[in-house]
């Protein structure tokens, strides 16, 4: 079996697979490989297939599989397995360390205190204690988001067309009223034709005014030109996000010059743990993969 390591995995990675075959981080070598493993850097297109004859699966580490063309790599028999389990810790760590650093206002003190001010009485604090965290998506992660909410005494509400129940938060099925209810909305949702673009003047104006926002799941989910006018006017408080449109952002993203937006670089799955986890749901598939 010959494999290749298209992007970024942990460093331990390529030894543990050495059992299996021949393993490879040379992408020159696609034409020759039976597995390629990728996360999100690499995009598997129809013509990124045509390269790969000899090709039979893909693992995406991590969540989603927008960056594949799914349905031509099944049309040339190839499986297209991810991991979806593996990063649910480590995003829902991420969406609540960003949820915490808007009402805290830990950008602006920290960067007054290196600027030589000292904002004690300029930055006013406000609590997640009493608010309500309205899930977009309460799959594997929102679940994992729910569950640190309700421990800082948040009420967790969601809203989730595939599902009929919930552990952890109370699900809401009317649109109007969903986000009407909500002081933070999380967004938990896959890239489809159905959720791209979803998050536009029209679903904002059905907020609350002064909503935070926060997104750790696919950046094309907003409209970009929507939010950025929605922040001017302070009906969207803050935009919190790990993701974009591209991976770096666009330079005209009008994102970027829009008030209250705080930005990480799509790091979200990227915690030294989680990369473990992805190594180890590599392996279990490659274990159980019938060639």
């Amino acid at each position: 079996m010959k494999i290749l390591i298209a992007d970024a995995f942990d460093d331990s990675l390529p030894g543990r697979l050495a059992a299996f075959g021949e393993v490879t981080s040379d992408a020159a070598k696609i034409a020759d490989v039976d597995v390629l493993l990728v996360r999100s850097k690499t995009k598997v297109t129809k013509e990124y297939l045509a390269g790969a004859p000899n090709l039979k699966l893909i693992i995406r580490g991590g969540v989603g599989l927008d960056n594949i063309d799914v349905e031509a790599a099944r049309g040339k028999g190839i499986e297209v397995k991810n991991t979806p389990r593996a990063s649910s810790i480590a995003v829902a760590e991420l969406t609540f360390a960003l949820m915490m650093v808007v009402p805290n206002r830990i950008i602006e003190g920290h960067n007054g205190i290196k600027e030589g001010k000292f904002l004690k009485k300029e930055l006013k604090r406000t609590e997640l204690y009493g608010k309500t965290l309205g899930l977009l998506g309460a799959g594997l992660i929102g679940t994992e988001v729910a569950r640190r909410a309700l421990a800082f005494g948040m009420r967790v509400v969601a809203h989730d067309h595939y599902i009929s129940n919930h552990a952890l938060a109370e699900l809401i099925e009317d649109d109007d009223e969903f986000y009407s209810v909500c002081d933070f909305i999380s967004v938990h949702l896959p890239l489809t034709a159905e959720t791209k673009g979803m998050i536009d003047r029209n679903t904002i104006a059905k907020m609350k005014d002064g909503v935070i926002l926060l997104n750790t799941a696919r950046g094309k989910v907003v409209v970009e030109e929507d939010l950025a006018e929605a922040l001017k006017s302070g009906k969207v408080r803050a935009y919190a996000t790990d993701v974009f449109y591209s991976d770096p952002p666009d330079p005209s993203s009008p994102l970027l010059t829009a008030p209250n937006v705080v930005m990480t670089p799509h790091i979200g799955g990227s915690s030294k743990e989680n990369l473990l986890r992805i190594g180890d749901n590599v392996i279990d598939i490659l274990k159980k993969w019938k060639r």
